[in-house]
């Protein structure tokens, strides 16, 4: 058996998140597990993780005790103890390792032995909107002090798409050698799928038939996913009769999300425009549900005032579903012909395009053909190849 090129602890603390980056952590490192047979992987996680998640096999899993999960100390609300901290760096110390690697910077802790560091921070949202990220200034402060540790420690920022590097390299002062960009894709569960037969139908809990016409939202509830503005437009779409029927379906975990929040608000909104049961909150999906709802859909709409990558386009587009979206952050260099776009503050602009789109079924279906197109052009395993060569380069093994 060939000996080990590089010994590479992780910290998968981040596996069980249903956020972009909790899917971030699962889906990268599968596929680096997957397809690097050269190198060792070594999983930090807590007891949390370890007993509710389903790691790969193929990497040494090492348990380490702590208080409160790292991902419900990273919430809008906690923060973790420095004896959680200091768990999770003594861990690390005990182990001889080439390179550690933090898929998100959410559940950061210091590196304290000599080991070259790569960090992954996903976007600059909490830099160019924090009133819309913390609750108070307290977190801020708590997520500034974290964050520019890390990027003290790192060898590297790694990030999910190059909009979001050339922020980075902006707001945090960075040089550009010290920022890299790889890409995200759709889960294989995202497809095309048959629409006849009972396997496209839906649970009732959700009280969405596959068979109407509805507009889908899927992401965090969160302040700058902008969905108070979405309503607005809702209502300008719904108060015309050609689309009386139209339902807008918002997927996203409003009771167990650690985030800040934007539930409240939103909801007041839909009473306030009179939209009643026109809006309908399901929870958290599972991702085989998720699929038929990508596929059911009329269009999806992704109204963010910034991502870092977008990923739910990406898996909508999977399903050949026509994207509606914002025309800011990352979107339309990744989209590109894929999709339609207004500007996020112009409420009168995103109901005009939404209208457009649902309103015109040849229109769909070209974008129906180039969905399919720009999706196949995203994959996890390029994402892998494209990481484990930064980790080569870092630790001068290319």
């Amino acid at each position: 058996m060939p000996s080990v090129l590089m010994r590479i602890g992780v910290d998968a603390c981040c596996w069980s998140n249903r956020r972009g980056f909790g899917r971030f952590t699962r889906e990268l490192l599968q596929a680096l597990i997957g397809t690097d047979m050269k190198n060792e992987y070594l999983f930090f996680v807590d007891r949390y993780t370890a007993d509710s998640c389903d790691l790969p096999s193929a990497a040494q899993k090492l348990l380490v005790q702590t208080n409160v999960s790292p991902t419900q100390a990273a919430s809008a609300s906690g923060r973790r103890s420095l004896a959680d901290l200091w768990a999770f760096s003594r861990e690390v110390l005990k182990h001889s390792l080439d390179l550690f690697f933090f898929p998100a910077v959410y559940s950061y802790f210091p590196i304290i032995n000599r080991t070259k560091v790569v960090v992954t921070l996903h976007d600059a949202i909490a830099e160019h909107h924090p009133d819309l990220v913390f609750s108070n200034r307290r977190l801020r402060t708590f997520w500034n002090l974290k964050r520019e540790v890390a990027i003290r420690q790192a060898n590297l920022i790694l990030t999910v798409s190059e909009y979001s590097r050339r922020q980075l390299i902006s707001e945090l002062g960075l040089t550009e050698n010290r920022v890299r960009a790889i890409s995200e894709a759709a889960h294989s569960t995202f497809k095309v799928l048959p629409r006849t037969g009972a396997g496209f139908e839906l649970p009732s809990q959700y009280q969405v038939d596959t068979n109407t016409r509805f507009m889908l939202y899927v992401g965090g509830i969160s302040p700058h996913k902008n969905l108070e503005a979405l309503v607005g437009a809702f209502q300008g779409i719904v108060s015309d009769p050609a689309f009386a029927d139209v339902k807008l379906v918002l997927v996203g975990d409003y009771e167990n999300d650690p985030f800040l929040s934007a539930y409240t608000g939103v909801k007041r909104k839909i009473a306030e425009c009179k939209l009643g049961d026109r809006v309908v909150f399901t929870g958290y999906v599972p991702d085989q549900d998720l699929a038929i709802f990508y596929n059911a859909a009329t269009l999806f709409v992704l109204p963010s005032l910034e991502e870092g990558f977008g990923l739910p386009a990406i898996e909508a587009m999977s399903c050949g579903t026509p994207v509606v979206c914002s025309n800011r952050g990352p979107l339309p260099d990744l989209l590109r012909d894929a999709a339609c776009f207004f500007d996020p503050r112009n409420v009168e602009m995103m109901t005009a395009v939404l209208k457009s789109v649902l309103a015109d079924e040849a229109l769909r279906k070209v974008m129906h053909e180039n969905a399919i197109r720009r999706a196949r052009e995203f994959s996890w395993g390029q994402a892998a190849k494209d990481t484990l060569r930064i980790f080569e380069e870092v630790c001068g093994r290319a």
